[in-house]
């Protein structure tokens, strides 16, 4: 026993030690996101092919799910996993990532090798984006299971009486208000997470384990600026569900401006 507590111990120290030899959390200015938001929005207008690529791949996938569960009379979900969009975002948005990484070291930017870095990616990106979509999964079971809570085993209603039940109901009301303190709790979580965590992944050979704790130091150590990048985030996914593609211009604005918060908060020991 002892023996396994010193090797379980030195693996703890080891650990903190990569960790400290990647990288080290800077503490940034509170107004610093909208600084991020704005080199974000510079490499849109330098790459806008490949950036509005992925806006309509994304744009696509979200119109056949949602005229896929309204075939199937189950449109009330567009509301739940629409929701959970951001949960897995940090994951879809990682070919921004390699794109604003390329345009800061002057490097060719393609559709090829953004797709490779984003959608192919291998290593520890692979257990992140099942971390994130296990969470998403989870989130959507909690969401039915919450339904039957307050709603009883009766049918899901069509999307344009759901959103009255929620509203002018006791029990849409209960949905309401519990939903949303669950997914915002499921939510934060992921930000923390994930804030930084997938662009590191991207640089760094190191274990999904140090990239999350890194990213969480990152949150506790600039708490007031994660708080509004956090809510900035929020805002503009929502305006990119109500607006569409007007709205989704700006939730590509988030992916790219995530590669410019990674380099602002963390220092790379390679200074690179």
């Amino acid at each position: 026993m002892t023996a396994e507590r010193t090797r379980s111990e030195a693996g703890i120290k080891e650990r903190a030690g990569i960790a400290a030899s990647v990288s080290a959390i800077r503490e940034v200015p509170f107004d610093a996101p909208y600084n991020w938001l704005a080199a974000g929005w510079r490499d849109i207008c330098r790459v806008p092919l490949i950036s509005l690529t992925y806006g309509a791949i994304f744009a696509v996938a979200g119109l056949l799910l949602a005229v896929g569960l309204t075939q199937v009379g189950l449109q009330s979900l567009i509301l739940v996993l629409a929701g959970g969009f951001i949960l897995v975002g940090p994951m879809l948005a990682a070919g921004l990532y390699e794109a604003s990484r390329r345009l800061e070291k002057n490097e060719p930017v393609s559709l090829e090798n953004t797709f490779r870095a984003g959608f192919f990616g291998g290593g520890q990106l692979v257990y992140m984006g099942l971390l994130l979509m296990l969470i998403y999964l989870a989130w959507v079971e909690i969401a039915l299971l919450l339904f039957m809570l307050f709603q009883g085993t009766k049918p899901m209603p069509a999307l344009e009486a759901f959103v009255p039940n929620l509203l002018l109901t006791l029990p849409g009301l209960g949905l309401l208000i519990v939903g949303t303190a669950v997914g915002m709790a499921l939510a934060a979580t992921v930000f923390a997470i994930s804030a930084v965590s997938v662009p590191l992944l991207m640089v760094e050979r190191i274990d999904v384990v140090t990239a999350a704790l890194t990213s969480i130091e990152a949150c506790r150590k600039n708490p007031n600026t994660m708080a509004l990048w956090a809510i900035l985030i929020a805002g503009t996914m929502l305006l990119g569900f109500v607006r569409l593609f007007f709205g989704l211009v700006v939730t590509l604005l988030v992916g790219h401006a995530t590669w410019h918060a990674f380099r602002d908060l963390v220092e790379r020991g390679d200074a690179s």
